[in-house]
């Protein structure tokens, strides 16, 4: 057999100095580690298995009965029904236009409410919006229930005041709705706004800056938004001369009163 001749002028690597500092390499994952994780796999996949098969040869366990006992009812008189003064809904329920503020004495009634029964009904509350349309099918989504109306005219001003109850199966529409409408009054410019006392959140407005168009006296404006159980409150104030912030605001506490 032929032996091959050693190269005795190839060249020889250098061997690099130890550094005693340098992060050690990671160990390569031999076979025997290998084999074992192997058998680890295989032992959890028999495992599961025969506990499959353990629970296939039970019998089932039984649930408990869905009916319950029979639980006697109680015997006497239940207890009264709230008054209109505890229960607001008592109230609400009933004849709404009964909650509206009384025409003062020496006023004359608004002419748009003329031969009307106090009643507005959906169709000609949206009328009220400058999208009839779209604010019927607002009205629709938002549970609209019924509304009361009242009005007067007493020299220069007129007023109308509006109840619009929701039925509130499905969101608070009644607090939406004087939201709403504060949010539009706010939009306003020139407008000073205060809270009404004792409403939370409700709000009235004076917008000190009128109206105009040829031919026409200008028209100053105010109004209030408020809410309370399911029915949302609106005044709106209409006059030649400004509105004071004490006409709004007392029309607003007393009818909220009245709710």
């Amino acid at each position: 057999m032929e032996v091959p001749e050693e190269v005795a002028d190839a060249p020889v690597a250098p061997v690099a100095p130890v550094d005693s500092q340098a992060a050690p390499r990671p160990r390569r994952r031999g076979r025997t580690a290998l084999l074992i994780a192997g058998a680890a796999v295989l032992g959890l996949v028999a495992g599961t298995c025969a506990g499959y098969l353990v629970q296939a040869d039970r019998e089932p366990t039984r649930l408990p009965p869905l009916s319950q006992p029979t639980v006697p009812q109680a015997k006497g008189k239940g207890p009264e029904p709230l008054s209109a003064a505890q229960d607001r809904r008592v109230r609400t329920d009933g004849d709404l236009r009964k909650l509206l503020l009384k025409k003062p004495r020496g006023t004359k009634e608004a002419d748009w409410l003329a031969g009307s029964d106090g009643w507005m009904d959906l169709a000609a509350y949206a009328d009220m919006y400058k999208s009839p349309d779209e604010a019927f099918d607002d009205l629709v989504g938002e549970e609209f229930r019924r509304a009361a109306v009242t009005g007067w005219k007493s020299g220069t001003t007129t007023l109308e005041i509006r109840l619009i109850q929701f039925r509130q199966e499905e969101a608070p529409a009644a607090a939406d709705a004087a939201e709403s409408g504060q949010y539009w009054a706010d939009a306003e410019d020139a407008t000073d706004s205060w809270t009404i006392p004792g409403t939370g959140s409700g709000t009235a407005y004076v917008h000190t800056e009128p109206e105009t168009e040829a031919g026409y006296l200008p028209l100053y404006s105010a109004e209030a938004h408020a809410w309370r159980g399911d029915v949302a409150m609106e005044i709106w104030i209409y006059d030649t001369k400004p509105i004071s912030k004490k006409k709004i605001m007392d029309l607003a506490k007393r009818q909220m009163e009245r709710l």
